[in-house]
């Protein structure tokens, strides 16, 4: 009922325990604290929280518009929900290092388990597109080195992105990776990633874990959970895919409106009100109101 009963403390030193065992961490993107809830009840390890994703909600692209105060109340409102470790994408610190120590402890605050810090320069773009910029290595350092001090709990992961692979190829990426480890950074994220063998470089290049990006359309192809596996890759995830398939659906649903005015052909397609009543706990509220749950739902 209600929200976790793990504190923020306990989920930070159970990822990072699960990260050390060198297991494989799945972790899709939540667009909103209740598909948070439907990852955990599914069976996943965890909850990525997509800058991508919280700006298309607010109807803007991801081109760092939103401001950290939409992100760590987003990433609360998730995080809370459930028992999983949530990973927050905040995009380059919101600023200067002083700003980057500033989110990392709201972010804290927030009871995330982990964040990751691009190095691209602002206005960013979308790490799977054309056309991007990345600061130079002192000032992507001086990011990581900001987070690492500014956080309380060491426990919080401190995860580094680096956009170089799409501008300056690969060997510039293993070198700013190791150089971003160097300065303190708790995992790699290498992002737009070619093939399975680019990451292959990048887990031989580094001895922290690392992170694979599977997001649909973009610039590297969509393997399996095993293949990541086989070329050392630590934590999976999927950005905006739950967000894509949610709205893929809603614009199926409005055009049979448009076209019969009627939502009949859809139900199979529709979670079931007892399915989603199940997800919210309705019957764990009866503990201390009986009027709240006081009807059976039964499907058929």
């Amino acid at each position: 009922m209600l929200y976790a009963k793990s504190t923020a403390a306990a989920k930070r030193a159970a990822f990072r325990e699960r990260l050390a065992s060198g297991e494989l961490l799945r972790f899709p993107g939540a667009f909103n604290p209740l598909s948070a809830r439907l990852i955990e009840r599914k069976g996943f390890d965890g909850v990525y929280v997509s800058g991508a994703v919280l700006s298309a909600d607010l109807g803007l692209p991801d081109i760092g518009l939103t401001t950290l105060t939409e992100v760590a109340t987003r990433s609360h409102q998730i995080a809370r929900m459930t028992e999983l470790p949530a990973l927050v994408d905040v995009d380059t610190g919101f600023g200067e290092p002083m700003n980057v120590a500033r989110t990392v402890q709201e972010l804290e605050d927030a009871g995330v388990a982990g964040i990751h810090i691009e190095d691209q320069v602002n206005p960013k773009r979308c790490g799977h597109l054309d056309g991007k910029q990345v600061v130079d290595e002192d000032t992507a350092l001086k990011r990581i080195r900001a987070a690492v001090d500014a956080r309380r709990d060491d426990n919080l992961l401190v995860m580094a992105r680096t956009d170089i692979r799409a501008v300056e190829g690969v060997p510039a990426a293993l070198y700013r990776a190791k150089a971003l480890v160097d300065a303190g950074a708790d995992a790699i994220f290498p992002e737009a990633m070619a093939d399975l063998s680019e990451f292959e470089a990048v887990r031989k290049a580094v001895d922290v874990p690392i992170l694979a990006n599977m997001t649909e359309f973009g610039k590297s192809d969509l393997f399996t959970v095993d293949q990541l596996r086989d070329v050392g890759v630590n934590i999976v995830i999927w950005p905006v895919s739950l967000l894509r398939l949610a709205m893929g659906e809603a614009g199926r649903g409005l055009d049979e409106l448009n076209t019969s005015g009627s939502l009949e052909a859809k139900l199979a397609d529709m979670q079931h009100r007892a399915d989603l009543y199940d997800l919210i706990d309705y019957e764990g509220y009866n503990h201390f109101d009986s009027s709240v749950f006081n009807f059976s739902i039964t499907k058929g």
